[in-house]
């Protein structure tokens, strides 16, 4: 059986996740933190572990391998939000450079976690440059997109094109707005999320009209997020296997949209984890392969 890194929809198989037991640790951390982290209140610790039970009772039995990232005392709560600190590639993981300044020590700690896996680093990002993983998604093997945020910048961009020359590997940048500004969490995945080769779900609205025809020309069908439920991250889903998504509760039109597609949708309550700390499905998980 051949695996890919290179994708966002295909039969997850292995996985890295950060719990929210490992993450939040507990009450003193979160209130030492989440006010500077701008979380929009601070968590329940009781609940958060709840929900990040039954978030990954989601895809356990369905996900043969799940490793985990230990606690650790040199990182924050933001940690939780595993994906943003590297990069899945088949030749290897690329540590990337935080933009938010709190989180600058998550990358070194994963790439500790990989090293002590045999998980190859093809590549780290360097200081000017910043990168973070929210903000790439793999169309296709060939193909990755980028979003030129306030949290990754055009050295990080240049960075990542740098590493995945040798490869024949494409970078499509999406030039994101300004939005709500540098201290809000805005990755190119908050408006983006493939669920197979030709199913995308999107916020249109803040979407480049270049990177959206991008899509349409590749042969990509749009479910668009409507406004009502793009804050509570109806655009943020993490597909398990073709058209097999997980969701956070409570976006119903997006989440009919997708059945209507042919979609199977699980979705899990994320008041502590997801909404609180602004990161769905995908930021919660750094997947490491998939079934080709």
């Amino acid at each position: 059986m051949q695996y890919t890194s290179q994708s966002e929809y295909k039969k997850l198989e292995s996985v890295f996740i950060k719990t929210a037991e490992e993450a939040f640790i507990d009450e003193e951390k979160l209130q030492n933190e989440w006010k500077a982290l701008n979380y929009l209140s601070k968590p329940d610790l009781t609940g958060a572990n709840e929900e990040y039970k039954a978030f990954k009772n989601l895809f356990a039995e369905k996900v043969p391998s799940i490793s985990y990232f230990p606690k650790s005392d040199t990182v924050t709560i933001d940690s939780i939000y595993c994906r943003d600190a590297s990069i899945a590639t088949d030749y290897g993981m690329i540590i990337c450079n935080m933009g938010k300044k709190d989180r600058a020590l998550e990358p070194y700690a994963q790439k500790k976690c990989f090293e002590a896996n045999n998980i190859p680093v093809l590549g780290i990002i360097k200081s000017p440059g910043t990168l973070e993983g929210g903000d790439v998604a793999w169309l296709d093997e060939k193909t990755l997109a980028v979003g030129h945020t306030y949290r990754t910048n055009s050295s990080g961009i240049a960075q990542l094109k740098e590493l995945l020359a040798p490869y024949k590997i494409e970078v499509l940048v999406a030039e994101l707005p300004h939005y709500k500004g540098p201290a809000d969490v805005f990755h190119l995945m908050s408006i983006l999320s493939p669920v197979d080769k030709d199913l995308a779900v999107v916020y249109s609205p803040l979407m480049p009209i270049s990177f959206r025809n991008e899509l349409l020309n590749r042969g990509y069908k749009l479910i668009d997020v409507p406004e009502a439920e793009f804050e509570s991250m109806g655009c943020n889903v993490l597909a398990i296997a073709p058209r097999q998504c997980i969701m956070v509760a409570g976006n119903p039109q997006t989440e009919n949209a997708l059945k209507k597609t042919g979609c199977t949708v699980f979705t899990y309550k994320g008041q502590e984890i997801s909404y609180k700390g602004g990161g769905g499905p995908t930021c919660l998980t750094r997947p490491i392969s998939r079934i080709a």
